[in-house]
């Protein structure tokens, strides 16, 4: 059977793209997303991105794309966000699914201000969309939103959090909802989204083709999937592209007066699947992994209009191999094992995990530290790495230059980790987790189920009371040789209640 003709209507108020298989009905001129700004120094502002001009950008047999535009009119300055904005929305014959990224672009002639976050929300219907999956592991049934409400929810200190005391689903009860347990560094959040319940079992997925338009790296992490439903791209879904969560004002994009801006976030995919059969459902998570993996080969995308999106011709690529040189460890260099080499516009040591203004380009090195870094947006970087096993972060002597059609080979390259001495004794391993550390089991009366027996159960709330719990009378003495990271230190550094007349004081 042929592919079905796409069809693009628009009813004034509205547009509609349908390709056969999914039908999507956006607002026009808006098709909105969402950011929080300031100006500097200022406090911060929520607005919604509204397209003031609707455009059919391409037009063709087997592609759609349409635009929703505004751009920042200079005679109205103001107090308004000097940034102009061009929505996209890409639809394609065969894939049950649209494609969507914005370009933002600050003029030279606008005033300076700070971007903290920008995203894409769905809120799907909340009487189908009850079960979410961010991960193989990471998959449950999801409250209701009136469960976070008084009478089903009670509110703990941190204001994200509530637990379900009447939940209109009872095996729920006892739990605690936060969205911030959901969250997911960049490099693992590929693909997320809900499962409708029956009669039709129908996925909603975000699917990240790349990771390259976020900020701050492949550790950086952002919000996925929370009650509501929601997708973030959040029953909620959202797509974060652009946040400061878990940093903080650090990690503000600082754009100056008299600069000139622009940066494109995306695109990303929004892919959708069926069964009828209740017994499948599962398998709609394995397709949309799969439609992941087809998303990232496609990376970057050959159907893209606009020319500040750059394809693989206009792109450039670099390689080669990184050793690490520690004559306490070893008198030759030591391969780079599965270290994390990586492209940013940060120029000292670490900073690419504050890094927001413009692109990342990361990957893994293999068993001999060779790596090849593909699809880089032509531009000066710095080049950024670090070693599982070793303290420290590498930054290469020399900035890297990438043009259009470029390949370069760097050779073989050395990183010196800092140090005094032989190590004489150390608590865990640095790998940038706390896997090697000691993480206590959640306070029965706070728990989330998903993490009983995960690996994250460092995610569980309420933890931090262990500490004291654990320490009522004196803070944690670690002896080398004997005590085990695993058992004996606890993972965070926190404060240790201590009862006294009374009150409770804090220690550090």
């Amino acid at each position: 059977m042929g592919k079905k003709k796409l069809r693009l209507q628009n009813q004034g108020s509205h547009v509609i793209l349908d390709n056969g298989l999914l039908k999507v009905t956006i607002s026009n001129p808006q098709g909105y997303w969402d950011i929080n700004w300031s100006w500097p120094g200022g406090k911060d502002r929520y607005q919604l991105l509204k397209g003031s001009e609707f455009n059919v950008i391409n037009s063709s047999d087997d592609t759609i794309e349409i635009s929703f535009r505004k751009d920042f009119d200079l005679s109205t300055r103001g107090n308004k966000l000097p940034l102009g904005v061009d929505i996209r929305y890409i639809m394609r014959t065969g894939i049950p699914g649209f494609y969507c990224y914005a370009i933002y672009e600050h003029p030279s002639e606008c005033r300076a201000f700070d971007l903290a976050q920008t995203r894409m929300v769905f809120k799907l219907r909340q009487e189908k969309f009850h079960y979410m999956a961010i991960s193989d592991e990471k998959q449950r049934i999801m409250p209701m939103p009136e469960d976070l409400r008084p009478g089903r929810g009670e509110q703990l200190i941190v204001p994200e959090s509530v637990l379900l005391v009447n939940p209109i689903n009872p095996d729920l009860k006892g739990e605690v909802d936060d969205k911030y347990q959901y969250s997911e560094d960049n490099k693992d959040g590929g693909v997320h989204g809900w499962i409708s319940s029956s009669p039709n079992n129908i996925g909603f997925w975000i699917v990240f083709p790349s990771y390259e338009f976020r900020n701050g790296g492949p550790t950086k992490q952002n919000l996925t999937v929370h009650t509501g439903p929601t997708c973030l791209a959040q029953c909620l879904m959202q797509q974060m592209f652009h946040g400061t969560h878990y940093i903080g004002e650090d990690i503000l994009t600082h754009i100056k007066e008299g600069e000139a801006w622009r940066k494109v976030f995306g695109p990303i995919l929004i892919y959708l699947n069926s069964t009828s059969d209740v017994s499948e459902a599962h398998n709609l998570w394995i397709d949309a992994k799969e439609q992941r993996m087809q998303e990232e080969t496609a990376w970057p995308y050959n159907f893209v209009s606009s020319s500040f999106y750059l394809m693989a011709r206009e792109r450039g690529s670099i390689s080669g191999r990184l050793l690490v040189r520690d004559r306490f460890i070893s008198s030759s260099p030591i391969p780079a094992r599965d270290a994390h080499v990586g492209l940013s516009a940060a120029r000292e040591e670490g900073a690419w995990q504050t890094e927001s203004k413009e692109y990342q380009f990361w990957v893994k090195t293999d068993s001999n530290g060779d790596f090849t870094i593909r699809n880089i947006i032509p531009g000066v970087y710095g080049l950024h790495g670090w070693v599982p096993g070793f303290i420290g972060d590498y930054l290469h002597k020399s900035l890297v230059t990438v043009s259009a059609g470029s390949y370069t080979h760097l050779g073989i390259l050395t990183y010196s980790p800092l140090r005094d001495g032989p190590t004489v004794w150390e608590i865990g391993f640095p790998d940038r987790t706390a896997n090697s550390f000691y993480v206590p089991d959640v306070n029965p009366m706070y728990v989330n189920k998903l993490f009983l027996h995960s690996p994250e159960k460092f995610r569980q709330y309420g933890l931090w009371d262990g500490y004291s719990d654990s320490h009522p009378r004196n803070d944690q003495i670690f002896t080398v040789g004997i005590n085990d990271p695993k058992k004996d230190w606890f993972f965070a550094q926190v404060c240790r209640f201590v009862l006294c007349k009374s009150s409770h004081i804090l220690t550090k």
